[in-house]
This record gives C-alpha cells, structure tokens and sequence, in this order.
C-alpha cells in the first residue's frame, strides 16, 4: 500500500468518524436508548437475521432482569432497568436494584489491595508470606522453591487452583475464609494449593484471589466489607455498593433474586458467598459505571479519590502476561485499549468494559444463568456509540447444503468415552444434541463444516475416499477427532 494511496482513504475514513461522532452527539440520550434497544446482534449473524428487540432477546432467553449504564465523555450517558427483581412478587427491576457482581468483585478487590500498597502497607513483589498472619501459604515441590507474590495473585500468574466458587444456599453452614483455602468443610471447593510453579503463565483462580482476601483482613486488622467500603467503595461514590454477605439493613426488593436457564428461581433467592474478594460484591451499572470513570480519571491524572495516577497505571498493566492486569483484563483493538471484567455467579451474570482513552464504557447485569444477551447488548452499544472493537458481530453467509450430503451427516459421533454427538435434522435445518443435554441447531459455513450461535464451537464431517462419512472433527477450545459409531 502506498503512500498516496493511504492519505486518498485516511480522509474520508476521517470525515465518516467525524460525521457519526457529531451525529451521536446531536442525538438525544432517548435516540440512543431507542436505538441501542433495537440494534441486538448476535455474535455469528447469518443471512435471515438482523438487528433484534432487547425485549424479545430477554424473553428468548428468559431474562427475568436486566440493567445497563453507558459511559460517554466520562459521564454516564444513561441508566435503564428492564424487566423483574423477583418474578414471584413481580417487583420491578430499576437502576437501584442491586445484583451479585460475581467475579467483576475482583476489580474493585484489586482497588482496595492497591490503597494497601500506595500508604505502603504492601509490597505488591514480596512473598505474600510476610503479610499473612493468621494463616499462611503452605508452598511445596509444585512451586519449585519461588515465592508467590500479590500481584500474581491479581494477575491469575500464581500458579494456583480453584478457578471459581459455587456459593451457599442460605440458612446452610457458611465455612470461614481459611477453611475454605485449606479445602476443609463446611467448604465446597478444593484447597487452594499450587498446580505449577509461579510466574510462568496465567490460569485463573479465584483462590489466589481468596487469599488477598485474607491478606487484606490480616494488615487492616478490619472486617473485610468494612475495609473495602470505607477504602474503595463509598470514596469511589458506589454508595448503594456492599461486599457484606449476606447485605443486612437493606429495604425488600433492593436485591434481585438469581434465575437458572430455565428462568427457575435458585433455591434461596441467591447464594452467599464468603468468597467475597473473587465474588461477593452486591452492586448496580451505575456504581460499577462510578467506578470505571473514576479509573478512566484517574489514569490521566485528573483524579485521585483512591488511587493515583501511578498506582492506577500499574494496577492496568498487564503483569507476566498479555492480557491479565492487576483485577483487570485488558484488550487492545489496534491500539485502542479497555479494562473489564465479566462475572458468572450462581444466578447472576455480568460484564463490563472502560476505555483507557476517551472515557467511554458501559456495564450490563442480568438475574440469569444465561448471560448470552450481554453480548448481543456490547454489540449494540458499540455500534449505536462506535465504541471501537467491542462489536463481535461477524456476517457469515450460510452454504447451501444438498439434502444427500445432509443425510450422510447423521448419526452419532463418539466425542470422548462418555459422550456421543447425535446429529439429526428437520428438513434443511441440522440439530447435534450431546449425551444428557438439549439439542441446538448447527449451521452451514460451508458443504462439510458447520458452526453454533450458542457456544463457541464447530464441527467438520470427514469423508474417506469412497466418500462416506467416517468422523467428525469438532472444535471447542481443542481439537476432537470424534469416530462414527
């Protein structure tokens, strides 16, 4: 590409950016929302489908509630609530209502762990051992004679185990923070124990996340949600905000109660988490939309109500790996760059996601297990705000497939020892359905190779040389070679 080339097609690329910034800006804030409320878009669109309803989405996916905030220019732009708290008492979602944050509590964890480390209470690098005194990491072979320090706990670069937690049914026994990292019961996940030595990759652990948890009691010498509201929470302005589990002294209807899939209601209303640095955070898109401006001000300086400058430009930098900050993944779309987090409790789904230039962002969380809609609502977003690489929209044109070829593809397919594929269809449209789940369509992206819109996963169909079908080789964060039975 050359050099006249690039200047003839940067200026127009310019004028078009300018003309829908001064179009988004001329537009009222209920344009937008009308606009961002019919703009869903699946992640894989086919031919057949558009632009989609927020409404119709919540209802195709039994979405009893939702509710968003959007950031522009550093403000928030708007917050809306959509359906249900509780179905059962038909009390309504509004922008107050709180719901669990799941693992986007380990955003604000990471705030309260940096207010330890800029008044110099921590050293983000030192064995986390010296500040640990009522329980202490019990290292051995696995870690190979290296010290864990804090930041690889908020990096995921610890080397630990336990990914997530699955909570407690209320009024069942609740264990203590170090039972649950010593794995001892009442506690229903595994110790948390070194899997490999730390430093050399990321895996996720909500366990490494626990023990900053512990870390933070043992130097504050504080209850847990007392130290992360009046260090992090109420100076950010998330006021309606709490880690407390179960939240106490809150008027009824505040906490919305947690849906399946199904659009079943959890046995509880919700679960309690004493997990409550990797998942304990009760809070709404706009305390979460509070907090991303505050981060968004205070990585360029222009404010300090917890962590400056500095510490906040550390704490958004990836540490011993590319994606992992500190409490915080960063994704970078050509060099524009946003935090976030997602959460997934048991009920509750959620996500988030803050530009690091330019002070725009937005927050969803729904009372479901299916989080599938926040998607399609980023998507929404992005293209109703051109909020750059958030949109994962792809258009994809569907081939179409002989009937003889499709009635080669059916059968069932030996994922592993315990898993079948069974493949079938109705017509033109193909279904796989997976031993003791439900089937979902598959669609055509080329004669021989199909895809899902509900997970992130294909399948291909091998033929021998006398052209029958002989396996399948279906893909799903790894490669299976899947026989014919």
């Amino acid at each position: 590409m050359n050099k006249s080339f690039l200047a003839t097609f940067a200026l127009p690329l310019f004028l078009s950016i300018l003309l829908f910034n001064n179009a988004t800006a001329q537009s009222t804030v209920q344009e937008r929302i009308k606009q961002v409320e019919n703009n869903l878009t699946e992640n894989l669109q086919t031919d057949d489908t558009g632009p989609m309803n927020l409404q119709k989405r919540m209802e195709h996916y039994k979405v009893n509630g939702l509710s968003i905030a959007v950031i522009k220019d550093y403000k928030i732009d708007w917050a809306k609530a959509y359906g249900v708290a509780d179905a059962a008492s038909k009390i309504p979602v509004t922008d107050k209502t709180l719901f669990q944050a799941a693992s986007i509590s380990k955003s604000l964890n990471a705030v309260g762990v940096m207010k330890l480390f800029s008044s110099r209470h921590l050293d983000l690098f030192a064995d986390i051992n010296t500040y640990l005194t009522s329980w202490k990491f019990p290292y051995d072979s696995l870690s190979k004679g290296k010290k864990i320090n804090t930041a690889n706990l908020l990096s995921h670069t610890a080397g630990l185990s336990v990914h997530g937690f699955g909570g407690y049914e209320p009024g069942t026994p609740i264990p203590s923070v170090i039972q649950i990292l010593n794995g001892e019961k009442p506690a229903n996940s595994g110790a948390v124990r070194s899997v490999f030595e730390p430093g050399i990759r990321q895996q996720y652990s909500g366990g490494g996340t626990t023990i900053t948890q512990l870390m933070i009691t043992d130097i504050s010498k504080e209850r847990y949600e007392k130290y992360m509201s009046d260090q992090v929470l109420k100076p950010m302005g998330m006021l309606s905000s709490t880690f407390a589990q179960p939240p106490a002294g809150l008027k009824p209807g505040v906490l919305a109660t947690g849906y399946d899939v199904g659009g079943k209601e959890i046995k509880g209303k919700y679960h309690i988490y004493p997990e409550q640095a990797p998942a304990g955070l009760w809070t709404n898109p706009t305390d979460l939309a509070r907090y991303i401006i505050e981060t968004q001000l205070a990585y360029e300086g222009r404010s300090a109500k917890v962590l400056d400058r500095e510490t906040t430009a550390l704490r958004l930098t990836p540490y011993m790996n590319p994606d992992a900050a500190l409490g915080v993944f960063i994704e970078d779309y050509n060099g524009l760059k946003y935090f976030g987090h997602g959460g997934a409790n048991e009920g509750f789904r959620s996500g988030y996601y803050g530009s690091l230039a330019g002070g725009n962002g937005l927050v969803i969380m729904v009372n479901s297990d299916n989080g599938e809609i926040i998607q399609e609502l980023i998507n929404s977003i992005a293209s109703v705000y051109a909020f750059k690489g958030l949109n994962k929209t792809k258009k994809i044109k569907l081939a179409d497939v002989s009937e003889k070829d499709l009635d080669s593809y059916l059968g069932d397919y030996q994922l592993t020892p315990k898993l079948v594929l069974t493949i079938t269809r109705e017509g033109k449209k193909v279904y796989a359905q997976a031993t003791g789940q439900s089937r979902i369509e598959a669609f055509a992206e080329t004669s021989s190779k199909f895809f899902f819109k509900v997970i992130h996963a294909n399948m291909e169909f091998v033929k021998d040389d006398r052209g029958k079908v002989t396996k399948m080789i279906f893909n799903q964060g790894g490669r299976i070679e899947a026989k014919r039975l």
